[in-house]
Formats: structure tokens, sequence, C-alpha cells
């Protein structure tokens, strides 16, 4: 048995196909016919067109229960892949569109995390992530909610979304208004753009971790930015593979960006659109990187130490994956 944890999570994109069709019965809500695939997996090819699935799925997500069971349903998945801890982004832009409230989406991911630690005693926080194509104002309307909010379990701010849209500084102003609240920031980038996006994060958010970067990798300055700045990288590999960033994992960054001294984490990022998960993560680091258990909790570590939450809850953490 290793222990896990997971830092790069879309809450909203850990919802199974059986899961968005059962809150879809809940409020009486057609599907569309082009959602899933005739294997019952979700239908997409190109990134803009995972997205769009992504959005298409996450409408069922309507009120504070279904918030509740898809937080509940992911980290009851997650402890039975022997998960100690996991942080989740939640949208409330994906929240907005479906009606619902800022206060209302919180308080039913509040209450799947809180189930989900007394009956499987795993730990959850909450990193509030805006979506980038949807605008700067957006993202700094979103920040300012989560800071007019607080709540114990919320620990960070983050960007999702498409990373070709608009430019890392267009956002400094929402990322500010987080880090002055005392929230720590996480961004995508090099994923689907080069390490350029990741040189723009870096220079103008205040962030200490990358989700995925990658692509970082093909730019040695960028890696000795990386390893002297103490960044770490929420690296996916699944999610890598399945949309085409490196087309095996024999060419995946991974093991070069940890050799070179990069703090590196696996993660399943959405996990059922990418026929993966946490567990599963840890597999692939296992037969396709050759890493031993002893490697891959140092992984689980890494994870725990780099995590957004208090020092006694990753003292806790790390006393548990001791004793392991």
């Amino acid at each position: 048995m290793v222990l896990k944890a997971e830092i790069h999570s879309h809450l909203e994109g850990t919802a199974s196909p059986a899961l968005v069709r059962k809150l879809a019965s809940r409020h009486g809500m057609t599907l569309p016919d082009n959602l899933f695939t005739s294997d019952d997996n979700f239908r997409w090819t190109t990134f803009l067109e995972f997205l769009k699935a992504y959005d298409m799925a996450s409408a069922v997500i309507r009120v504070p229960e279904d918030y509740r069971d898809v937080t509940y349903d992911y980290l009851k998945r997650c402890a039975a892949e022997d998960t100690l801890y996991v942080e989740v982004m939640s949208s409330p832009d994906h929240a907005a569109m479906a009606g619902m409230t800022y206060q209302d989406h919180l308080e039913g991911i509040t209450r799947g995390i809180t189930d989900a630690t007394n009956d499987f005693g795993i730990e959850a926080r909450i990193i509030v992530t805006c979506v980038r194509h949807l605008g700067p104002a957006q993202a700094e309307k979103v920040a300012l909610q989560a800071v007019a909010n607080p709540h114990p379990l919320v620990v960070g701010f983050g960007m999702g979304g498409d990373e070709n849209a608009h430019h890392p500084s267009d956002f400094a102003k929402a990322f500010h208004i987080a880090d002055e609240a005392g929230l720590q920031c996480n961004v995508h980038a090099g994923e689907m753009a080069g390490p350029e996006s990741v040189i723009a994060a870096l220079d103008h958010l205040p962030v200490k971790r990358i989700g995925h970067g990658v692509r970082s990798i093909e730019d040695p300055d960028l890696v000795k930015r990386l390893i002297d700045e103490e960044i770490t990288l929420e690296v996916c590999p699944g999610s890598n593979i399945a949309l085409g960033v490196f087309t095996s994992f024999n060419e995946h960054s991974f093991l070069k960006l940890q050799a070179a001294g990069v703090k590196v984490t696996l993660n399943s990022d959405d996990a059922p659109y990418f026929a993966t998960s946490i567990g599963k993560e840890y597999l692939i680091a296992r037969e396709h990187f050759k890493l031993s258990d002893d490697e891959l909790l140092q992984l689980t570590r890494t994870s725990i130490e780099n995590s957004f939450a208090d020092q006694k809850t990753k003292l806790k953490l790390l006393a548990r994956v001791q004793s392991a």
C-alpha cells in the first residue's frame, strides 16, 4: 500500500457519467445526445471539445446537495485508493451558470468534505478557481467572492480554462485580491501553451504552484528558475497523454523535471474525462516512470508539504505517511 495525496483536481470534473446521469434525473434534465460515447465515457477529441463537454456535464450540478454528492463521491473513491489528502478546485462560475450562489456552492462542497472526512478519514481543502477564458473582470468577481466569504476549508485561489486566452498579467488584480487576503495561489500554465506561459505567470502572479507546467522542460533557464524559486508543479501524466501534450509516457517530461531538481507531484486533473484516478496516476509512475514505492511515497510527501493546508494538518498527514 502506498499512501497518496492529490493537489490538482477539478471538482466539477470529478463527476462520473453515472453521477452526471443521476443528477440530471434528479432535476428532470435531458442530457445532450453527444455528451457520452457508446462505451459510456465523456465524448471529446480536442481540448476545446473537452472544455465544452465539461461545461455540459457540470450544468447538472444545480443545488448545494448536488455539490455535496459530487464532493463526497470523489473523496470516497480517493479514500478507496489509500489517499490521505485532496485539494479540489471549485468553480463558482459553473455554479453561477446553473443558477447557484457562491454561498450555496460552498455550503454543498464543505458538507461533502465534512461527511467524507467523518466516514473515510480523508482530509480535503478547496481552491476557488476562476475560468481564464471568461476574462479578467469575471476573475476579479470570483476573487472578491472568495475573500468576502472566508471558510477554513477554502485555502487557495487559482485559474483554469483555456490557457491561450488573455495574458497572465490581465489577472494580476484578481490574484492580488486573493493573495492579500491570505489565500495561496496556483495557476494553469505550460500545458496547452509553452514555457512562455509559465514565465508570464511567474512574472505577474503571486503563485507558488503551477498547474501542469510540464512544458517548462523546453526552457533550461525556466527549469532553473522553478528550482530557485521553489515552485511546485502539479503534474497530471494521464491527462497530458489524453490531451496530446505528449504522445507517450516515454516522452513525458516528468522524470527530466524531477531529475533536474524541480518539485513535481502526481494528480488526476479531471479523472473520468481521462479514464484515470489518483490511484492510476501512481500506477503510471510505477509502470512507466519506474518509480519505487519509496519514491512514490516521497511524491506524496511533496504534495502534502506543498499543499495549501495549514501547518498542523500537514504535520498530521506527514506523520501518517511516515508511519506507513
